[in-house]
């Protein structure tokens, strides 16, 4: 019989498991759950016999596709895939997919509300300022930069985005005003949005040179990766511009450096929340159930990474 696996160090809600097992079960497949595991051993044992693999933040290591000699997918319940080995799953002929939007209003409504919350002065009782009429402008217009705009359009605010993977058309039909450049963007909007991955090509892109040319007053709101910021690059920014303000959903390595420095000026979350929401824990793992079951029976690859 089929194995599919939930291996989660950080487990899914119970509501969210009462909707995967149904459609795992139906399909005629077994299900088993490896939950709050302390050592990547309890891993390894695990995925042994194991045909498909439903994770979150877990690591899929080169060992741990070695240790699984009948796996053939690996779903990674959520947008980012950085934390699975795509050249050696690729190598031992395992699929790898993610499960794209199903966390994408949850990440959008976390970014709007940590604006909000900076823009209040992290609700210290002083007088701050609103978001309407500010220009938003929202860097990789994804799943993600769709519902920011949306939202971002509710509080009054103008919306720029630039994507070069992405129409001008598309973009501007749901009233939103493309930008043919990044550094147009920075240059443009007082608070920028970032949703771009973190890859070989964008890791520390966004550091001094491009956070130089915001506006005054500028905020940058980072719930994608702490990889593509050069954190060098920022903390020599935010001690030149005493107006710049960092807020992210994930501390940067360097967090010790802000909070001797820059008091007030940022908000990092003591975790990555972008998709901690009753929804999007359950959105996210039946996604990853139903790709499983569409790809072993029917050879679907629709979301397919590697």
């Amino acid at each position: 019989m089929t194995k599919v696996l939930i291996a989660t160090e950080k487990p899914f809600a119970p509501a969210a498991i009462a909707q995967i097992r149904p459609i795992v079960e139906n399909a005629g497949f077994e299900l088993a759950l490896l939950e709050k595991y302390s050592d990547k051993s309890e891993l390894l044992a695990a995925v042994a016999d194991a045909d498909a693999l439903i994770i979150r933040s877990d690591k899929i290591t080169e060992e741990v596709i070695g240790a699984a000699k009948n796996l053939k997918i690996v779903v990674r319940a959520g947008a980012g895939y950085d934390n699975v080995d795509l050249a050696a799953a690729t190598a031992a002929g395992v699929t790898v997919m993610n499960t794209p939007g199903q966390n994408s209003n949850a990440v959008a409504e976390l970014a709007l509300g940590m604006m909000v919350f900076q823009a209040r002065n992290q609700f210290n009782g002083k007088a701050g300022t609103e978001l309407r009429g500010k220009k938003l402008g929202i860097h990789a217009y994804g799943n993600v930069g769709r519902y920011v705009a949306t939202i971002a359009k509710g509080f009054g605010m103008e919306v720029y985005a630039f994507d070069p993977f992405v129409s001008k058309e598309n973009i501007e039909k749901d009233g939103v005003k493309a930008l043919d450049t990044v550094e147009e963007l920075y240059s443009t909007c007082q608070y920028i949005s970032l949703h771009i991955p973190a890859n070989d090509k964008t890791k520390k892109t966004i550091g001094y040179d491009i956070l130089s040319k915001m506006p005054d007053n500028a905020t940058l709101v980072n719930t994608a990766r702490k990889e593509v910021i050069d954190e060098e690059g920022m903390i020599k920014l935010m001690e030149e511009r005493g107006d710049f303000t960092y807020i992210s959903d994930i501390a940067p390595d360097s967090k010790d450096v802000f909070a001797e420095k820059f008091e007030g000026r940022y908000f990092f979350t003591p975790k990555k929340m972008g998709a901690q929401t009753a929804e999007a824990n359950i959105n996210a793992g039946v996604a990853a159930a139903n790709q499983i079951v569409n790809f072993i029976k029917n050879g679907d690859t629709t979301f397919k990474v590697n």
